[in-house]
């Protein structure tokens, strides 16, 4: 197949974007397709998009590996010049040359439905779930709305639109508390505070990347997480950041965290995890993969956390990790996806 992967972008993800696409990137040209690696945000100048698919230069050549800090996009944006077009130079016309396109994106302007509304509307095929379902699932909000529908157990919640709302909802929810800003990933914009004043300044920084904030109950306990797979459940991962919480840098940086897969958990909490892990993925009507976080606390009862529609594929991904447990290797997973993508067609 001629197939294009999108990565980069302008969110907060943007780096771990990048390296999701060039794995993908490699992965796929291991099993004999034509691959081409674009920066959705920035494009490509030096190209002849006719014939682009045998271009045989090394499209991931100078992408490295994730730094420990977000990317710098106000540094990004400068190199976009005066364009207000959210697609890089070349991007819709190489994209409609391709037979697919594989969304290795990561956060808003990526994971949240729009790129997929775009493509849908260039009669392009792409992986993962479409436009709704992503958009829900980028919004915690409205995943919790879901969870709470569908009878999914999950941390009690309360969405403010204002700082002033904030003595409302917490009185709901109590200390200690995490605060949100619910189209976020990668855990950027996510704080777990003791007090009021902690979570006031969490609040405002909060409101600085979303125009909504989730406070969310804190669950004391054991992290989780669960690859789901055209609807049936992968092994359980047990997450042990090393210090501290499952944030930015415990996710990405190499040694920052103890990943046990499959979880050293009886049988039973393991079934529950995964079971409850496919009830997620019906209730937001995911289509082809994802992956959906948990919290177990000291009785053993699982609290669904959320649903990543386009989970990484780094280095130290989960899906990957869980989909190797079954005897799946990364080129193999990779057009796995793609063929359970092709069913949206």
């Amino acid at each position: 197949m001629n197939i294009v992967v999108l990565a980069g972008g302008n969110s907060t993800e943007r780096d771990v974007s990048l390296v999701s696409g060039r794995e993908v990137y490699e992965a796929l040209k291991s099993k004999g397709h034509k691959v081409v690696l674009v920066d959705v945000y920035l494009g490509v100048d030096d190209v002849d998009v006719d014939n682009i698919f045998e271009d045989t230069r090394d499209w991931a050549e100078g992408i490295k590996k994730i730094a420990a800090d977000n990317p710098d996009l106000n540094y990004i944006k400068s190199l976009k010049g005066e364009s207000k077009d959210f697609f890089g130079k070349n991007v819709r016309e190489i994209c409609m040359k391709a037979d697919f396109v594989f969304m290795a994106l990561h956060g808003a302007n990526g994971e949240d439905g729009r790129i997929q509304a775009a493509l849908d509307l260039m009669q392009v095929k792409y992986s993962g779930t479409d436009y709704v379902s992503s958009a829900i699932c980028m919004d915690k909000s409205m995943t919790k709305e879901l969870f709470i529908m569908n009878g999914i157990r999950t941390p009690k919640a309360y969405t403010i639109y204002t700082e002033a709302e904030f003595a409302d909802g917490e009185k709901v929810i109590g200390y200690p508390m995490v605060v949100k800003a619910p189209n976020g990933g990668s855990s950027v914009g996510v704080f777990i505070v003791d007090n009021e004043d902690e979570a006031k300044n969490a609040v405002k920084e909060c409101f600085k990347l979303d125009n909504h904030v989730l406070l969310e109950q804190y669950i004391k306990g054991r992290e989780f997480t669960c690859g789901v797979v055209d609807g049936k459940a992968l092994p359980v991962v047990e997450i042990e950041p090393v210090s501290g919480f499952y944030d930015y840098k415990n996710k990405y940086q190499a040694g920052s965290t103890i990943e046990t897969c499959p979880a050293k958990l009886p049988d039973d909490l393991t079934q529950n995890i995964q079971r409850s892990a496919e009830a997620a993925f019906k209730a937001l009507h995911i289509k082809t993969y994802a992956r959906i976080d948990f919290i177990l606390n000291e009785k053993g009862e699982e609290y669904c956390l959320e649903a990543n529609t386009i989970p990484g594929m780094t280095p130290t991904s989960l899906i990957p990790q869980e989909a190797a447990v079954l005897g799946t290797d990364f080129p193999t997973l990779c057009e796995q996806i793609i063929e359970i993508s092709l069913k949206k067609y």
